[in-house]
């Protein structure tokens, strides 16, 4: 078994793979501060909780957009799961060719999301992942890592109007019954929900035509993912575990080095 760990800027997301099969699946909060020791002993027991023995599992691999909780994390791994770490960044093998401009600008995350939507699904691809950001990945039928577009993620958007406004109140992220709201909640959640959706179809479709892939296949992942998606007939797959996924592949392709 392998553990696969990624770090976004709001949750840590623990995965077990018994080979191709995802058998377990957690999460706790990244915005936390915790020591190595800390997070070993809730490590250790949401494997315990979820079935998993921790002397099944052989190897593991992290992606991380938040630097500051890597030594403590890594740490806990080796100590108490008793695997080394394979950690996504340069001389990593991952099967993606990056060509942007800066290249070590290109967050983990975003590589790991390419390396599994190419993976499962060919290319080109565009891959979504609404998380605490947007973003948008577009990779080439070679593989290609291309371009990527990244906009405020629908949790920021909403804590930017319940911060910054005097009288409108934190709410639930969901859609309305109508666009046509009348009264404050369903207002804020018809703004958020359907604006993100304008976003996405407008960004998709601009997409397709500055890339010229008209044929392109269109991913999305991340938490808020399935709100959008099914709104959308742009977007071809949701795909819950793509990031976990991609994790694996990459576990895979680099294992003569673990």
């Amino acid at each position: 078994m392998i553990l696969v760990i990624d770090v976004g800027n709001t949750n840590i997301t623990f995965g077990v793979y018994d080979g191709e099969e995802l058998v377990s699946t957690f999460r706790m909060m990244s915005n936390v501060t915790r020591t190595s020791d800390e997070y070993g002993m809730m490590i250790t027991g949401l494997l315990d909780r979820n079935g998993v023995k921790v002397d099944d599992i052989n190897g593991a691999i992290v992606s991380s957009v938040v630097p500051n909780v890597m030594h403590a994390l890594n740490g806990a791994v080796v100590k108490y799961v008793k695997t080394k770490v394979l950690e996504i960044g340069p001389g990593v093998k991952t099967g993606i060719k990056i060509i942007t401009e800066n290249p070590r600008e290109i967050g983990a995350d975003r590589i790991v999301d390419a390396v599994g939507a190419y993976e499962k699904y060919g290319g080109p691809v565009l891959v979504l992942d609404f998380g605490t950001a947007t973003t948008y990945d577009l990779i080439t039928a070679d593989g290609s890592f291309a371009a990527g577009i990244t906009a405020p993620g629908i949790k920021i958007s909403a804590k930017a109007l319940w911060t910054d406004t005097a009288k409108l109140p934190e709410i639930e992220i969901k859609k309305p019954a109508s666009i046509l709201a009348q009264e404050t909640i369903s207002s804020m959640q018809a703004g958020l929900v359907y604006g993100q959706i304008g976003q996405t179809e407008y960004i998709i479709n601009k997409v397709k035509e500055e890339s010229g892939y008209k044929d392109l296949k269109v991913v999305s992942t991340g938490g808020l993912g399935r709100i959008i998606s099914d709104e959308t007939d742009l977007i071809d797959v949701y795909d819950p575990i793509l990031t976990l996924d991609g994790l694996r592949l990459i576990y895979l392709k680099n294992s003569k080095k673990v």
